[in-house]
């Protein structure tokens, strides 16, 4: 029986291998290796590390990414849990089958053409300044800000996150909900001490999805946010474009597995740790 199991499981281990462990680890090895002459030299150097590790434009890059990767998490959570909450609780089995259709909608549309889209509506020529205008109302600048990449990051994420968390509310005892009511707990106390608990592995995951996404994302940053301050992810572009530097730019790309590996360990054992 052991053997039939690991048969079946050897596909998603060989995925692993091919697509994983294998480029994570040859980007790991060209971050030791030399540029000469525009040119890789592989070696084992630790110049490239000490290099980025020791600039502060580095850590610039890696602190506002992360905040701003947090700080969307946290905003796409608290904004996707009452959609997510009120399909999973007010709604009928049949709506629930048509919303969840238009939660995956957006996901046939590239999500590059989906943030070209919010140009026109951001710009300072654009949709919601015009509309501004029309209130008598002074129209400000959205695009190539951090509300612009804010607004990117809603489009990647608050779909996925909603259906992640629609999945684990639906699934909820409800019993445990009427037990809250019949021992005098309101609403807010119900969801809060009893709904929230429950779904807290959903609720976690979603999270950690929307903070890998938004932690590497390229396009949003750069199309919507201007690319300043830069992320690492358009740190790796600018690194790669001087003198073909693409050991330096492994560090970077190093530093944020690291850091998502590292966020994603800590998530799951959150999200599974036993309740008290």
């Amino acid at each position: 029986m052991p053997w039939f199991g690991l048969c079946f499981s050897m596909p998603i281990l060989i995925w692993q291998l091919i697509f994983f462990v294998f480029p994570l680890a040859f980007l790991v090895a060209i971050s030791f290796w030399l540029v000469r002459n525009f040119r890789m030299v592989p070696t084992f150097e630790w110049q490239n590390w000490s290099y980025m590790l020791s600039r502060g434009f580095f850590w610039d890059a890696y602190a506002h990414t992360l905040a701003m990767a947090a700080g969307a998490t946290v905003l796409v959570s608290l904004v996707a849990f009452p959609c997510a909450y009120t399909i999973a609780f007010k709604f009928r089995e049949s709506a629930k089958q048509l919303l969840v259709l238009l939660l995956v909608t957006p996901f046939f549309t590239s999500y590059l053409v989906r943030t070209y889209s919010w140009q026109v509506f951001l710009s300072d020529n654009g949709i919601f300044n015009a509309a501004l205008g029309l209130l008598g109302l002074e129209p400000f600048a959205m695009l190539n800000t951090a509300f612009g990449t804010y607004i990117g990051y809603f489009t990647l994420c608050l779909p996925l996150v909603v259906l992640l968390q629609l999945f684990s509310l639906m699934y909820i005892d409800r019993s445990l909900i009427e037990a809250a009511h019949n021992l005098g707990c309101g609403r807010l106390r119900t969801v809060l001490l009893v709904v929230v608990p429950s779904a807290r592995i959903g609720i976690v995951v979603a999270a950690l999805f929307c903070f890998i996404l938004t932690f590497g994302d390229f396009v949003s940053p750069l199309y919507l946010g201007g690319g300043q301050p830069p992320t690492l992810s358009t740190l790796i572009t600018d690194t790669t474009k001087s003198g073909q530097q693409w050991p330096r730019a492994a560090v970077i790309a190093t530093m944020m597995i690291v850091t998502l590996l590292i966020a994603a360990f800590g998530a799951v054992r959150f999200a599974y740790r036993r309740r008290a």
